[in-house]
């Protein structure tokens, strides 16, 4: 396991929500002080008590899916950066959402989850992540810069230019996706070029699958990833051993972290599957109970470690289960009012099928509950109700649904 990169790292965790919650009404004042979006959605809202977990699961959400709406009817940031604020760059994420950069170093906080894959002051950072429009590349760069790293700002293609860079300037360091190493790797092996500088790497952006992970080790490069978005910035991050191997991601230190059951902002039990909700205390932008869209779960079981924040298990799917039911959009916050009004149901989960390979949609919501049996009817008008469509309704034992963070499973095959 790579040393801490400071001691915020290594604290004990009831020290370290000590001062999470401490700082919590300050961040609450802040936002509601300076930004018309929260003052408006914080309205009611003393800062001075939101100094608990359970104060701030009363907040509302802001859901990441609502950035293009919001931006679009309070141009450019949708309210939510302080009146005043110092920004460097104004960058752009698929939407179009609009994405505020800090002016202060590593405002990303990436040199964390840097240092962590085993970079070091000094190294030459070959940077993959596109530095156009989107801030993936802006991201490792401020924060290889921050480590008091040089880097090259290779961007995406061109493979053949950057395969001739790494030769010419042998790069310690990758940082982009690992599907975009693995194809600068194979075109250096076919034009007998030597990229052997390689020793560490950071990925990020989609999924890093095992056997990835294995043939950059065959290679002598360890190769580990994190997650971040273009609005938060790091969010988690992996340390791994002297082997290359890593348990979880690891929190990053400026983040509370909740687990909330897609559709809903109700936390999760620990290791239970459902959205994550993070709320950062960036003072350019201060997004509280900020909705990503991703599921992932805590990890419950860690062994004992210099690094003490929650773990995540890295990203498992996409929150937002919304689907098409015989013409009609069937969302998680419907299935979510139904448990809402049936006290009864510990969970539930919406499975919509096709009758034949051609045949009528079809939806059955199986409910678990304390001893598998539930008032069919009066679960099934509700359902009714919401949907406006009709459901069978089926009851289970608890423990019987996956832990998967689906709260819509849809089955029917897709054509063609």
């Amino acid at each position: 396991m790579t040393l801490p990169y400071d001691a915020l790292e290594s604290r004990p965790a009831p020290q370290r929500e000590r001062a999470l919650m401490a700082a919590l009404p300050r961040l609450i004042a802040h936002a509601k002080a300076t930004t018309p979006y929260y003052t408006r959605a914080l309205a009611d809202v003393d800062p001075a008590a939101v100094k608990t977990r359970a104060a701030l699961a009363a907040l509302p959400l802001t859901r990441k899916s609502a950035l293009i709406d919001l931006q679009a009817g309070e141009p450019p940031f949708g309210g939510l950066v302080p009146r005043g604020a110092v920004l460097g760059r104004i960058l752009q994420s698929p939407g179009p959402i609009y994405d505020p950069e800090g002016a202060r170093p590593d405002t990303w906080r990436m040199a964390r989850a840097l240092f962590a894959a085993g970079v070091r002051g000094g190294d030459l950072v070959h940077n993959t992540f596109s530095y156009h429009f989107t801030p993936g590349g802006w991201i490792f760069d401020d924060g290889a810069r921050a480590l008091g790293c040089r880097v090259f700002p290779a961007g995406t293609g061109q493979t053949e230019q950057q395969i001739q860079a790494m030769t010419a300037l042998r790069p310690g360091v990758y940082t982009g996706t690992p599907s975009f190493l693995a194809i600068l790797l194979d075109k250096a092996d076919q034009a007998g070029a030597d990229v052997s500088s390689l020793r560490v790497g950071l990925v990020s952006g989609e999924a890093y699958l095992p056997a990835q992970r294995a043939a950059f080790k065959a290679r002598g490069i360890m190769v580990s990833q994190c997650y971040c978005t273009a609005d938060l910035g790091l969010i988690a991050y992996e340390a791994p051993d002297a082997e290359g191997n890593a348990l979880g991601m690891i929190l990053d230190e400026g983040l509370i972290l909740e687990i909330v059951r897609p559709g809903t902002g109700d936390p999760v039990a620990p290791g239970e599957v459902g959205e994550v909700v993070i709320t950062t205390f960036t003072p350019e932008y201060p997004l509280i109970r900020f909705a990503t869209g991703d599921l992932s779960a805590v990890l419950t079981e860690v062994p004992p470690d210099e690094r003490t924040n929650v773990r995540l298990k890295g990203w498992m799917g996409r929150a937002d289960q919304t689907t098409k039911v015989k013409g009609m959009f069937v969302h998680p916050e419907q299935v979510a009012e139904v448990t809402r009004r049936h006290p009864e149901l510990l969970r539930a989960r919406l499975v919509v099928s096709r009758e034949g390979e051609a045949g009528p949609d079809l939806m059955t919501l199986i409910c678990e509950t304390n001893d598998g049996t539930g008032p069919a009817e009066a679960v099934g008008e509700t359902t009714r109700a919401l949907t406006k469509l009709r459901a069978t309704i089926a009851f289970t034992r608890p423990g019987t649904l996956p832990n998967d963070g689906k709260v819509i499973e849809d089955t029917r095959a897709v054509p063609g």
